[in-house]
């Protein structure tokens, strides 16, 4: 099959890595229509699975199984869609101006003055508002609204009511990090296609690419009833606030106590989210792993937010489930940006978790 039966004592991101994560980050995949980026993911992973199917919702199962024995059957999901917009009426034929409506969760302030492409013809547009010269005080002083806002796409650009439609920035290396739209989650996306590359002697490699995550983790219900696992790790990116914070009239910082996650400590174990209190048997596993091997990890702070984890462990008669994250500012932007160290973290953790794993893990009570 092309798999790596090799173990790596420290699998690592190269530019190769990289350049796939940029095919991934470029491709327009938003809630519901996330056929190219599903595209991309089952031409990388051919080689190395023995088999792969899509499902009626849209999701991609990928599997690697085991002959003549019934070993531990541990799902890993990452989900293929990203926050965008989708085109609601045409206000002007002539000028290419459109009403939208939101995919997912974005704050409408940053949608102003944002290039954006459209449909699958990736026409260029702008969100266009009224000037600050045209604005009273009041407006100022009030929030931006959807319903405020327009995608243009110039005189004479042409598109279809029900078209999706998603930020047009370009993926860039800064330095040590990345900054790209739509991290979250395909950093998880190409975390879970280089797990795929190696031998798991003990457990059968259950892999979800899932749908419609950021609209209800729609998805990964789905595949994980089908599935039936008896673990999930899930792969995702998780805010980082890891900000100075600022007091009004004041010059000094304050020190930010909910930061979520920081850049630069490593990959991000999750121990309760809004949707998920994460298997604490898979925390403390994950935990030994990290320090056994010399990876960098953090506990993502408690709080908000939800992955795919909070649908998978509430199917069947309850799938124990762990959430694993890179950290990742700006998240639902139209630029977010990540640290390559924690990305190679991540997959770090990850993949020597998964060579460890056993039945013994959830033998104890939970």
């Amino acid at each position: 099959m092309g798999r790596n039966t090799e173990t790596l004592n420290q699998p690592t991101i190269t530019p190769e890595q990289i350049r796939v994560l940029e095919k991934l980050c470029n491709a327009v995949a938003v809630s519901g229509n996330e056929t190219e980026v599903r595209r991309l993911v089952m031409d990388q992973i051919k080689p190395t699975v023995q088999e792969m199917r899509i499902d009626a919702l849209g999701n991609l199962l990928a599997f690697q199984k085991k002959e003549s024995r019934k070993p531990l059957r541990v799902m890993v999901a990452a989900h293929l869609d990203e926050v965008g917009f989708m085109l609601t009426s045409e206000e002007d034929k002539e000028e290419g101006i459109y009403r939208f409506e939101l995919v997912g969760g974005i704050d409408p302030r940053w949608l102003a003055g944002k290039p954006v492409q459209v449909g699958t013809e990736r026409r260029k547009g702008v969100i266009g508002c009224k000037a600050i010269h045209l604005t009273t005080a009041e407006e100022r002083r009030n929030p931006f609204t959807v319903e405020a806002l327009r995608v243009d796409l110039g005189g004479g650009g042409k598109a279809r009511v029900g078209d999706w439609g998603t930020f047009a920035t370009p993926f860039q290396k800064i330095g040590g990090s990345i900054r790209a739209k739509a991290l979250d989650n395909r950093i998880g996306v190409a975390t879970a296609i280089e797990l795929l590359k190696y031998e798991y002697p003990a457990l059968d490699l259950l892999v979800a690419f899932t749908v419609q995550e950021e609209v209800g983790l729609r998805g990964a219900k789905v595949a994980a009833h089908a599935l039936n696992p008896d673990l999930a790790i899930v792969l995702d990116c998780t805010p980082a606030y890891d900000l100075p914070l600022q007091v009004e009239d004041s010059f000094y910082p304050l020190e930010n106590e909910r930061y979520n996650t920081r850049l630069g400590y490593g990959a991000a174990i999750y121990l309760s989210d809004r949707a998920t209190i994460s298997d604490p048997r898979l925390v403390a596993h994950f935990v030994r792993t990290a320090e056994k091997m010399g990876i960098a990890y953090q506990f993502r702070q408690a709080g908000g937010g939800a992955t795919d984890a909070g649908a998978i462990h509430l199917q069947r008669a309850g799938i124990p489930s762990i959430s694993i994250s890179v950290p990742g500012r700006y998240l639902h932007t139209p630029a977010s940006l990540v640290r390559i160290a924690d990305w190679e973290n991540t997959l770090r953790l990850v993949y020597h978790a998964l060579q460890s794993l056993s039945v013994d893990v959830l033998q104890t009570e939970r």
